[in-house]
């Protein structure tokens, strides 16, 4: 049983409970009520700044839209003076390109008229040179032909002489053809060597014996004599000797024909005061001369001692040579005036010569300099030219345009 504002009631009741229920039903709708009121409340509350937020909202929309009249109507300008800039611009370029054509068109006409003139001025220039080297090259035919003139009546002498010469083994077999024929080539060897006037053949002295060659050197050492000397027959013993007996009986008669040639050059052909104090004995075979170095180098001391001096035709060339530039120093000290008046002389000449190779070098500078300047115009032109034929206002739009008005950032 419960008790409830004085009245008591029973929980298994039906309409106790029944009235439990209504109770509670009308305490919950009076609570939902409240919080409904509530719930409107802060909802009105929470709705007024979004109210506000709407009203700038459309506030800000209606000066978009006025910001969206005023950008077309810039636009719309921006347009028109674009257009006409355009047109300024296509004008601008046409007078450009006329100047640029006339003035490459004279520049050509320049360049091709300084050419012309440069060509002809070459060419004259070329005409002269080919004339001069045409005059040079006939006189070196000319000459040529000379010389293959004397080569032939040479051949042809040589070829007359070669049907009268007798083998080597007949002249060699008899002494006096065998002295001529070294004679003869002592002769050859020194007319080579040395100027006609610088020795005497076969020259007579104070004594009455003549030598084969007297060279004149002055003094000192003064004039010497070269004897010709040609053993002949020891030298082929001592080839053909098979024995040791046969070998020294050929060595024994070597020694002994070239001491004797020895002393006959010794006594006869060094006169104190009349020629040098040596003398030179020529022996016309290398081989007889290598044989006697080799083998007899007392034989070659002897000489050293009598002051006769073994030489073969090489040995004897370069003693020659040695006594050809001891008579070139002998007569340049005694020309030496000459010499200084023809050193003058070349040197006007050298110095004539160095004038006109500068002259044809400055000739030949202008040429080139005329060339040089006629291949940069017309890579020039040639490249003027292709930028002409691809001109595609590149260089003109980088310029900024001053009828071009620019946009003014709007005020939002």
């Amino acid at each position: 049983m419960t008790e409830i504002a004085g009245l008591g009631f029973a929980l298994n009741d039906p309409l106790a409970i029944a009235a439990l229920a209504g109770v509670a039903t009308s305490l919950l709708i009076v609570i939902l009520l409240f919080l409904a009121l509530r719930a409107a409340n802060r909802s009105a509350r929470m709705t007024e700044p979004l109210a506000q937020q709407m009203y700038h909202l459309g506030q800000h929309v209606q000066q978009l839209g006025q910001g969206q009249e005023q950008l077309r109507g810039g636009l719309q300008h921006v347009s028109e003076t674009q257009a006409n800039a355009q047109v300024q611009m296509i004008q601008t370029v046409e007078a450009r390109l006329a100047a640029v054509q006339q003035n490459m068109s004279d520049r050509l006409a320049d360049n091709a008229l300084r050419g012309q003139r440069a060509m002809a001025d070459m060419q004259e220039r070329m005409k002269e040179s080919l004339h001069g080297s045409s005059k040079q090259t006939t006189a070196s035919l000319t000459q040529l032909q000379e010389r293959l003139k004397m080569i032939d009546k040479a051949q042809d002498n040589i070829t007359k002489l070669s049907g009268d010469v007798l083998s080597l083994q007949d002249i060699l077999s008899n002494k006096q053809t065998r002295g001529a024929f070294g004679e003869i080539q002592l002769n050859d060897i020194v007319s080579k060597a040395l100027p006609a006037d610088s020795y005497s053949l076969q020259h007579t002295l104070s004594n009455g014996k003549r030598a084969d060659c007297l060279i004149h050197l002055p003094n000192p050492p003064g004039p010497i004599v070269i004897d010709s000397k040609f053993p002949l027959e020891p030298y082929e013993a001592l080839r053909k000797a098979e024995t040791q007996v046969q070998l020294q009986e050929a060595a024994r008669m070597m020694k002994t024909a070239i001491r004797a040639h020895i002393k006959a050059i010794s006594e006869k052909y060094i006169i104190d005061g009349e020629t040098a104090e040596g003398a030179l004995m020529f022996l016309p075979s290398e081989a007889v001369y290598a044989e006697l170095h080799a083998n007899f180098p007392d034989i070659v001391r002897e000489g050293f001692t009598a002051k006769v001096w073994i030489v073969s035709p090489t040995t004897c060339m370069a003693t020659l040579n040695t006594m050809r530039a001891i008579l070139k120093d002998a007569r340049m000290r005694e020309q030496a005036g000459a010499i200084r008046t023809e050193l003058g002389l070349l040197h006007k000449d050298v110095e004539r010569l160095g004038d006109r190779v500068g002259n044809l070098d400055r000739h030949f500078g202008q040429a080139t300099k005329d060339l040089s300047e006629i291949k940069i115009s017309a890579e020039k032109a040639g490249r003027r030219a292709q930028r002409l034929d691809n001109f595609d206002f590149e260089e003109l739009a980088q310029k900024p345009s001053e009828n071009v008005v620019p946009l003014s950032k709007s005020e939002g």
